[in-house]
């Protein structure tokens, strides 16, 4: 079964016969079969004609209507598939369940992080790279083994704090100076990036649990307040440094973003402005439209990682004796 992922802006979705047309004015930018499908995520401004939406509603297709950035405006659903029957499953998951499941999902980031940072020490020979990547490899393990929530943060917290200790060290741009994570607000141009570019993942990931019928506020790493998302918290981090550090690294080493032109200060902190969201929104849809292939040896754009493992976790719910396996990266 297939995603279709609408992201070119001002296309048109018509129905013709059994298949789906995306098109803008006479270029055709792809054709699926209905039967094939199982979601449709429309990114911006395109549209989608009548016909074609009561023909994804009787085939129990779900449609998504989404921001540039990845938040979801909304979404059409066939009745059948309307009610929140997971979030029972969710909510029946031992402590020990949760557990393994938050343990997992904190190690992998820690290693994916340690990936990252091996990737660069390639070019960037450091001593103090090498010992950031061994303090990595010890608070991985040890987040494997936590007895308790408390321990598990604690870890993942240590590993965060190495972690971007050590990624300003691959920053070549003298133009970028970046001593550590800043949040609430960013403190300077990287970490604005940063803090941009885990919003609009955080966005697409709870776009797609809400279409997979998860509860978005049941997860098991983190806690849901205040109507915050807890599962896509959880499902952001194992996606933290291959997607979104990674992009940012890019921007910055290949000067595609300018510190100057493509930021603006405000209430404290320092932001992206209508320039630089440009830039990174465009490299980010371009990045997530390149084809990988599956394990089944099929081409998926890799918008599909992130439903993939939405998918993972949805079957952990229905069985959580096979326990969920997070996206790891090598």
């Amino acid at each position: 079964m297939q995603t279709l992922y609408v992201s070119q802006q001002n296309c048109y979705v018509a129905l013709q016969q059994e298949k789906l047309i995306v098109k803008q004015g006479e270029t055709i930018y792809a054709q699926v079969q209905l039967p094939l499908l199982e979601q449709i995520l429309i990114f911006g401004n395109s549209q989608v004609s009548t016909q074609a939406i009561r023909a994804c509603l009787w085939q129990n297709v779900p449609i998504a209507y989404l921001s540039r950035m990845g938040y979801c405006y909304g979404r059409l659903l066939p009745l059948e598939r309307g009610y929140r029957q997971l979030s029972r499953y969710q909510q029946q998951l031992s402590t020990v369940e949760r557990l393994i499941t938050a343990r997992a999902i904190a190690q992998t980031k820690i290693k994916n992080s340690r990936v990252l940072l091996r990737r660069q020490k390639k070019r960037l020979e450091s001593e103090e790279l090498e010992k950031t990547l061994q303090n990595l490899d010890y608070l991985a393990a040890q987040a494997g083994e936590a007895d308790n929530w408390e321990r598990l943060l604690g870890f993942e917290g240590a590993g965060a704090a190495q972690y971007f200790s050590a990624f300003g060290k691959c920053i070549t741009n003298p133009n970028f100076v970046f001593t550590g994570r800043s949040r609430r607000p960013p403190g300077n141009p990287v970490n604005a990036m940063l803090s941009f570019g885990y919003q609009v993942l955080w966005n697409h990931l709870l776009a797609l649990i809400e279409l997979q019928g998860l509860d978005p506020y049941y997860a098991c790493l983190h806690q849901a307040h205040d109507g915050h998302a807890a599962l896509a918290s959880d499902l952001i981090e194992e996606f933290r440094a291959p997607i979104v550090d990674s992009l940012v690294l890019w921007l910055i080493n290949r000067k595609i973003v300018d510190a100057q032109q493509d930021f603006e200060y405000h209430n404290g902190g320092c932001y992206l402005n209508d320039s630089g969201r440009k830039k990174y929104l465009k490299a980010f849809v371009q990045r997530m439209a390149e084809e990988t292939q599956t394990d089944a040896g099929e081409k998926q754009p890799k918008w599909d990682l992130l439903n993939r493992q939405i998918k993972a976790f949805k079957q952990f719910v229905y069985n959580p004796s096979h326990h969920y396996q997070p996206y790891r990266i090598d």
